[in-house]
């Protein structure tokens, strides 16, 4: 019998958390204000998630979902076999590269999060997955709004010059709100829903648009249209009980989608679509597909796309477009990245994650064609995620929704069987636990901690580095680059601080820290191009960085321009 308890506890810590983790930055004391911060809280909120199922519904779940557990284990498995056979440093592969966040951690949290989803059995646990990403929804929506009115109140560092939402990037924003206005859609045609709600939402749907339109990234509307096209399915399908019209729309959507994804090729009607960004992305995805070929079994670690993008591009990449001086640390291809990362053991464990809710989805449309909308709600903003994040990168703000509805949908589509109905009710008050590791709360609790103290490194190491470079004194700056639990080191910190040393006339300080900076991460291009560069450094060291830039990136021409 289903804990009623521990649900409760388990809906209202998806409640908090995961609008919490898409909402959460810091401004002052950090010197990235986005992904460490939300790497942190997500620690906490998806280990209390675990917790709460290991400690009172393991034995239940492990019977109920075993192949979802069973693939979550072999991501986990590929994850660290990506970790222990890299070359890249240790600290990089944990907590991943600056900026990104997105290494083993970030993924020990997401599969913990997934995990968490299937103690849910409710309608009214499954609707708070909903809620919070509304909540989350109306709140960027309401910032968003007040910048393109009023001006930016955050001292963001924007070289975009258009709307950042709280995801500190305009594609991320433009997407999350294609995601929500789906979430909305869904609620305004179920016909349980009061007119004053689909009013508002409609009202609130119609800035959002106007939003993503104003931020200028097309992966936002491109996200819209296909949340719209799958709500208009399920909206069809009910309301109109006639297969075939069914099947017209689904031709019709398809011939769209189809039409869209050409023109963006600059094929076809729609050829306008077309950005030079697709072009990157294409150079981008071939470079990671070279790193997964070229180490099928182990990858070539969490997060160390930056460190091979130079060596993996084309040539046409490194001479041509997007040419020999931009480069990137993600393939903006999820599903590119991890068979990067891990080589194929880590693709296809998250191919066959995505299965298992792809077929969840497939299983609650064949035996229900009435609306639903918490159902339609899931399976859009899951279904537009995944969409995103095959164009896009892997930003926690946003992942932590992707593996929510992944575990939520595997977890719905097994409490709505028939012979579970009963299960999926309006939850009655909650029972005590009869449990011996605790109450729910406490549980979660100490879940939480633990989750916390893994993700916290990055966040801590970040407010040291940055309170040392507002301190502007040299020994501060040299104290915290100290490696420990607490400051793990990082390539782009230590290159950082050689410039910083170097541009103070501390010549002897500057090449100490590069020496450190080229022997922590000889695979960091710029550790070496920093060093060749320093005026103090010996002939036999210019040559040494020299060959290894040539190392790291063989078809560039000039590796010194």
């Amino acid at each position: 019998m289903v804990n009623k308890a521990v649900e409760k506890v388990s809906a209202l810590t998806v409640l908090i958390g995961a609008p919490l983790t898409t909402l959460f930055i810091l401004m002052s004391s950090v010197t990235d204000p986005v992904n460490a911060p939300k790497l942190f809280i997500a620690g906490g909120f998806g280990f209390a998630l675990f917790f709460l199922l290991v400690g009172f519904q393991f034995r239940s779940s492990l019977s109920n979902f075993k192949l979802y557990w069973a693939f979550s284990l072999l991501f986990l498995l590929a994850s660290i076999n990506s970790v222990l056979a890299s070359n890249a440093p240790l600290s990089q592969n944990l907590y991943g590269a600056y900026g990104r966040n997105t290494g083993f951690i970030a993924y020990l949290v997401l599969i913990c999060t997934g995990l968490g989803m299937l103690g849910l059995h409710n309608r009214d646990s499954f609707r708070k997955i909903i809620l919070g990403l509304q909540v989350a929804g109306v709140v960027n929506v309401i910032y968003c709004a007040w910048v393109i009115v009023f001006g930016d109140f955050l001292s963001w560092s924007n070289p975009y010059g258009n709307i950042l939402g709280l995801f500190g990037n305009p594609d991320f924003i433009s997407a999350f709100l294609g995601i929500f206005i789906a979430t909305l859609l869904a609620f305004i045609f179920d016909p349980q829903t009061t007119w004053r709600y689909r009013v508002s939402a409609a009202i609130v749907a119609v800035v959002a648009f106007y939003e993503i339109v104003d931020s200028h990234a097309i992966q936002g509307i491109v996200v819209t249209g296909l949340g719209i096209a799958i709500v208009g399915f399920f909206v069809v399908r009910n309301f109109i009980k006639q297969n075939l019209v069914t099947l017209l729309y689904l031709v019709l959507a398809s011939s769209a989608g189809t039409l869209a994804v050409f023109g963006a090729l600059q094929k076809g009607p729609l050829s306008f679509i077309y950005k030079t960004s697709v072009s990157l992305r294409g150079v981008y995805w071939n470079a990671g597909a070279t790193m997964g070929v070229d180490h099928p079994f182990t990858g070539i670690g969490m997060d160390s796309y930056g460190d091979w993008y130079r060596r993996a591009r084309s040539l046409e990449g490194a001479t041509v477009l997007p040419g020999p001086k931009v480069i990137t640390n993600a393939s903006h291809n999820v599903v590119m990245d991890f068979f990067a990362y891990g080589g194929w053991p880590l693709l296809l464990a998250y191919l066959a994650l995505i299965t298992l809710a792809s077929i969840a989805v497939v299983k609650v449309i064949l035996r229900n064609r009435k609306y639903d909308a918490i159902f339609v709600a899931m399976t859009a903003a899951w279904i537009c995620y995944i969409a995103q994040s095959i164009i896009s990168i892997n930003q926690i703000g946003l992942a932590i929704w992707g593996w929510i509805l992944t575990g939520g949908l595997v977890a719905y589509e097994y409490t709505t069987r028939p012979e579970m109905a009963s299960t999926i009710s309006a939850p009655k008050k909650a029972q005590k636990t009869s449990s011996g590791v605790g109450s729910p709360q406490l549980v979660a609790g100490i879940g939480m901690i633990v989750g916390l103290l893994l993700a916290v490194p990055p966040l801590a190491a970040d407010m040291k580095w940055s309170e040392a470079l507002k301190s502007q004194n040299a020994a501060t700056v040299i104290a915290a680059l100290e490696p420990s639990y607490l400051n793990p080191s990082d390539s782009q910190r230590l290159a950082r601080a050689v410039q910083l040393f170097a541009n103070s006339k501390l010549l002897d300080k500057a090449h100490e820290i590069a020496i450190d900076g080229v022997t922590f991460n000889p695979d960091y291009f710029d550790a070496w191009r920093i060093l060749y560069a320093l005026p103090n450094s010996t002939a036999a060291e210019k040559e040494e960085a020299l060959k290894n830039m040539k190392r790291l990136d063989p078809l560039n021409p000039d590796v010194l321009a």
